[in-house]
């Protein structure tokens, strides 16, 4: 049975302090219910918090006010329930493949056998595709091949949420759309509740099921949620033949329209320092 609350974020709140000492509220009042196992992207302007959003979740970034609930429990910091992979996959070069996802095995399952840490890091680079490459270093993949180390070492952690920072951000479009269709193979066969930090409106919507519209920020927040609705897997061939994907694709592309126009606004009421003069 599928739990519909299974991520909850309620009346979440970042605040910096600018070079004055006063606050400057970066996300206000962000709310947000995942079910389980649904794969949610957020979207928005450079700017605009997403990644302050996701960092909060994965419990690297101190949340002013607020809550985020992961499967009935209140996150307090970073844990092993939540797992990150970001823009660069930050792989020690000292190490090859399987040693990095072997990083996050060891201090995930402290008593499971040397054997039963390996099968579970060989496992998720096989999932990924890099059965014959685990034993090379970062300097001989490609990368594709490098971020593809960086999903295997989230996914071994068998995480209740997988936190994808623009993930696909580095590669060419090609190996982006095959990374694409990894994760998505892995979130068919595991079912593990997802958000996806996005600049891209197609890759948004070819693989969400619903995408989350943040206003600009300062003080940014939901402005809207699109619920996409095209069934899994997901065809790439039959969802870009589908007009539907090009109707959702519109409607994101005009709300984000909406906000450069008046991100642009802002700037020209904006006072200078020679006003009134």
């Amino acid at each position: 049975m599928r739990n519909d609350r299974f991520l909850e974020i309620s009346g979440l709140i970042k605040e910096y302090p600018n070079p004055f000492g006063e606050p400057l509220r970066v996300i206000d009042g962000f709310d947000l219910l995942v079910p389980q196992g649904q794969l949610v992207s957020i979207i928005g302007h450079s700017g605009c918090g997403k990644s302050t959003v996701l960092t909060m979740i994965a419990g690297l970034n101190d949340i002013t006010h607020g809550g985020i609930v992961v499967a009935g429990r209140e996150i307090e910091g970073p844990g092993p329930d939540r797992a990150v992979v970001f823009q660069a996959p930050c792989l020690l070069p000292w190490m090859h493949a399987l040693d990095n996802v072997l990083l996050g095995v060891r201090s995930v399952y402290p008593h499971a056998t040397r054997r039963e840490r390996f099968q579970i890091a060989e496992y998720a680079l096989h999932t990924v595709g890099l059965g014959e490459s685990m034993h090379k270093f970062p300097r001989e993949l490609s990368g594709g091949m490098q971020q593809r180390v960086g999903i295997a070492r989230a996914i071994a952690l068998q995480p209740k949420v997988l936190l994808l920072d623009e993930p696909f951000g580095r590669l060419d479009s090609l190996t982006r759309m095959e990374l694409q269709d990894v994760i998505l193979g892995i979130l068919d066969r595991q079912r593990i509740t997802t958000l996806l930090i996005t600049h891209d409106v197609d890759e948004a919507v070819y693989m969400s099921d619903r995408i989350v519209m943040m206003t600009n920020g300062p003080r940014a927040k939901v402005g809207e949620i699109l619920e996409i609705d095209f069934p899994r897997p997901r065809d790439r061939g039959l969802i870009m033949a589908d007009s539907n994907f090009y109707r959702y694709r519109e409607r994101l592309l005009r709300f984000l329209d909406d906000c450069g126009h008046e991100k642009a606004a802002r700037k020209q009421t904006r006072p200078t320092a020679h006003a009134g003069v």
